[in-house]
């Protein structure tokens, strides 16, 4: 399906409005997952024309995602990826978690940005960065979308990595997230040392459910796991 490729408007805006010269895309991948970190990338681009089909990661077929990043970490003027753990997501809830990966990202690139661009509607970063958000960003914005891959690719091979010692899990394939593979092993196994033991998958599985974590973060204001699949899918 044809798309839209993304433009530098929105930094352009910030540039003007804002007087921000050193601006950052950041994504995340894995907030829906079941299993894994969730992973963000920071990525600084200036203006230069981006390399050709760059998209939303979500768009792209595995191969030309995996080729594209490997483009994209030349091409870029800097990037840096930030994790929160599992147990982490637990502790704090996602978006907590969320804005714990994002610093831990934002903090390694070796400037620091005076604007960051966030994909989605929330800004679950915060002050002191300033911060504009975009819907789809990582459709639209050069920055976003770099992001985007590079996290997503990023995520996927240590979820690959991951997996290799719970092969029934099919972690290479589905990277953490639900499909009848993971869930299957789930019903059999159990959660493995990778998973998230607070979310609601573990309600539909009763031999496991004693392993569930109760939250332990203020609930009611923020929707903490924004996303969140159940078992049924």
């Amino acid at each position: 399906m044809p798309y839209e490729p993304p433009t530098h408007t929105v930094e352009r805006s910030l540039r003007a409005t804002t007087g921000a010269k050193i601006i950052a895309g950041v994504d995340e991948v894995g907030r829906g997952a079941w299993a894994g970190p969730v992973t963000v990338c920071a990525a600084i681009t200036g203006l230069r024309r981006p390399p050709a089909g760059l998209t939303d990661s979500k768009l792209l077929t595995v191969k030309r995602r995996t080729e594209l990043a490997a483009e994209l970490q030349q091409w870029v003027t800097s990037y840096a990826l930030g994790h929160a753990s599992p147990e982490e997501i637990d502790d704090l809830g996602m978006t907590a978690a969320l804005r714990l990966a994002a610093v831990r990202a934002l903090e390694t690139l070796p400037v620091r940005p005076d604007a960051v661009i966030l994909d989605g509607k929330h800004d679950y970063l915060g002050a002191p960065w300033k911060v504009r958000t975009v819907i789809k960003g990582d459709r639209s914005c050069v920055a976003v979308a770099a992001a985007s891959v590079l996290a997503k690719v990023q995520r996927d091979k240590m979820m690959a990595e991951l997996g290799i010692d719970h092969a029934d899990f099919g972690f290479a394939d589905n990277a953490g997230y639900p499909s009848p593979v993971h869930k299957a092993a789930l019903e059999v196994r159990g959660p493995t040392p990778y998973h998230r033991l607070s979310w609601a998958y573990l309600d539909a599985l009763p031999q496991w459910r004693h392993l569930k974590k109760a939250r332990s973060w203020a609930e009611g204001s923020v929707p903490e796991i924004e996303g969140q699949l159940g078992f049924d899918f």
